[in-house]
């Protein structure tokens, strides 16, 4: 395929920590189908390293996949963002692009359509939404479970002091937001639940599916599968990970470093999904 900035081929994914990313894998996979002759690699940047990270980059760099602590201390960098990151405060994505004599550092986020493909994928679009967590990704879930039709939405965290942002998303998305302790969660029922917890962290919470089309979306994926997607499923409900999610992400960061910001579609999209999925050990279908 065709593609501008042809000097621009290396990529890397940053956080902390960031050692266990399996982005690497699904990049190479869907680079390897493309033809593109990109290098992506990793590599551990902390909070408040980020600004001294890019400014030490050359100008063979295309772009960067940004996981915790990174997503909003981006924000002051970037000359030009997505409407969703002006809406969500938030960005996984840079893309670094050439205009004319100056270099462009753009922004978006891909972690909400991360999370909706795979829903859609299952044919589940809930009316209401439970979501574990208060963090960056916590808000591409709030916005996620929008754009999937709920119009109310409780989150349950450990300290409901945090919830501000939140909050006050939920107001600019105009849907109702309940905020609860998670000792709140025993005896609750969820249609669409959505953990953001760090892997592991929901293992001891009592979560409960509402029915057989219930769907937990558990964001961790190391290891896996937690004991919450277990005991979740072994209650009749329907399970998907962190590994579901990074795959679509990561499409829709593919997608902007190579086309652009309006771009909708990958040449062989399917290939490319189908490749990265079992790069990670996923079954080609979503849900299976």
């Amino acid at each position: 395929m065709e593609y501008t900035d042809t000097d621009r081929t290396r990529l890397a994914v940053l956080g902390s920590p960031v050692a266990h990313s399996l982005s690497p894998t699904l990049h190479r996979a869907a680079y390897d189908v493309l033809g593109v002759p990109f290098s992506y690699g990793r590599h551990e940047v902390t909070s408040g390293g980020l600004d001294a990270f890019v400014a030490g980059l050359g100008p063979d760099w295309r772009g960067l996949s940004l996981t915790m602590p990174l997503k909003r201390e981006v924000l002051p960098m970037l000359d030009r963002t997505t409407p969703l990151v002006d809406e969500l405060g938030v960005a996984n994505t840079v893309a670094f692009r050439q205009e004319g004599d100056r270099v462009v550092t753009a922004g978006a986020n891909t972690d909400v359509e991360g999370i909706v493909r795979p829903v859609e994928a299952l044919g589940h679009l809930p009316g209401e939404a439970s979501i574990l967590g208060g963090g960056a990704t916590a808000a591409s879930a709030l916005a996620a479970a929008v754009r999937l039709g709920a119009v109310d939405v409780r989150v349950f965290l450990r300290d409901t002091a945090k919830a501000g942002p939140l909050v006050d998303l939920a107001v600019r998305l105009g849907v109702t937001l309940e905020v609860l302790p998670l000792d709140a969660l025993p005896g609750t029922r969820h249609g669409f639940l959505v953990s953001t917890l760090p892997g592991g962290a929901a293992d001891e919470l009592e979560l409960l599916p509402s029915g057989s089309d219930a769907v937990l979306f558990d964001v961790a994926y190391e290891p896996w599968p937690t004991a919450a997607a277990s005991r979740w499923r072994t209650a009749g409900g329907r399970v998907l990970n962190g590994l579901d999610m990074l795959t679509e992400q990561a499409i829709g960061q593919i997608r902007f470093f190579l086309i652009g910001d309006d771009a909708e579609m990958l040449p062989d999209e399917a290939a490319v999904r189908r490749a990265m999925r079992l790069s990670v050990g996923l079954p080609e279908t979503i849900g299976v």
